[in-house]
């Protein structure tokens, strides 16, 4: 027993010597803003690296000169990123430059992605993000299609792409040529539309519920038991009563009153 309380007191003894010693972030963060010449309260501004875009930019330059006719548009972005963008018919041979070229070697896709936008011609931006392990870079191909338009798939050049195409189609119903196994991926069997789509209502088309007499999971019509309201959210206190000055405006307007009427 003599021993156990003599080592919770050492333990305790040297925990308070370490908060002793330790220092606080507090300190920390002005010692560095002192070492660095910088106020703490000066936000944190992020370096254009001149040479880094410069080679990006270049890097673009030759995967267009190199594709003239699928490469429509290069542009590196205000955090340095390069962005090609490509006719939706030169997906694959760009795909395949990225991948097999000895100046890229983009040998590993890290994501596929989609992006609605029901205003355009061409609803649907597909973008694709590229890791290259053997230069450390990344590259974002970017292409477009609408609603009756199939893109065609890139399982053929990135085997990694098969879940990533099932969900842009489950999702935003972008149709994939040639895929192997284009099905629903996130939603049940037999759901109806995309969910990621801009104009896809909140409450769904169906509903799903437990039906006792057949028993099993029933889907119906989505029904609202709330019936609509207009919700008001001003609220009778005045909030800032010091900012606002009627008194002032009443005064002026009384001394208007009273003017013509001197006269």
């Amino acid at each position: 027993m003599a021993s156990c309380v003599r080592r919770c007191l050492i333990s305790a003894k040297n925990l308070l010597n370490f908060k002793a010693v330790r220092p606080s972030l507090t300190h920390l963060a002005r010692l560095q803003s002192t070492v660095t010449g910088t106020d703490s309260s000066t936000p944190t501004i992020r370096p254009v690296d001149t040479v880094a875009r410069s080679h990006l930019l270049d890097f673009g330059k030759y995967v267009g000169e190199c594709l003239p006719k699928f490469v429509q548009k290069i542009h590196v972005t205000a955090t340095d990123e390069l962005e090609v963008m490509v006719h939706p018919d030169g997906i694959i041979p760009v795909m395949f430059f990225l991948k097999d070229n000895t100046n890229a070697q983009f040998s590993n896709i890290a994501d596929l992605t989609a992006m609605d936008v029901p205003t355009r011609k061409y609803r649907f931006e597909m973008i694709y993000n590229l890791l290259s392990l053997r230069y450390n870079a990344r590259i974002r191909v970017k292409t477009y299609a609408d609603e009756m338009t199939p893109i065609q798939s890139i399982y053929s050049v990135y085997a990694g792409a098969d879940w990533y195409e099932r969900e842009v189609w489950d999702m935003y119903g972008v149709y994939f040529a040639n895929h192997p196994d284009l099905r629903r991926i996130l939603t049940d069997y037999g759901f109806e539309g995309h969910p990621q789509r801009r104009d896809f209502p909140l409450s769904g088309y169906v509903e799903l519920r437990y039906d006792d007499e057949v028993k099993r999971v029933v889907a119906e019509p989505v029904e609202l038991q709330a019936e609509f309201r207009k919700f008001d959210y001003s609220t009778p206190w005045e909030q800032f009563p010091k900012h606002r000055q009627p008194e002032i405006e009443e005064v002026e307007l009384s001394k208007a009153e009273e003017e013509p009427a001197k006269k």
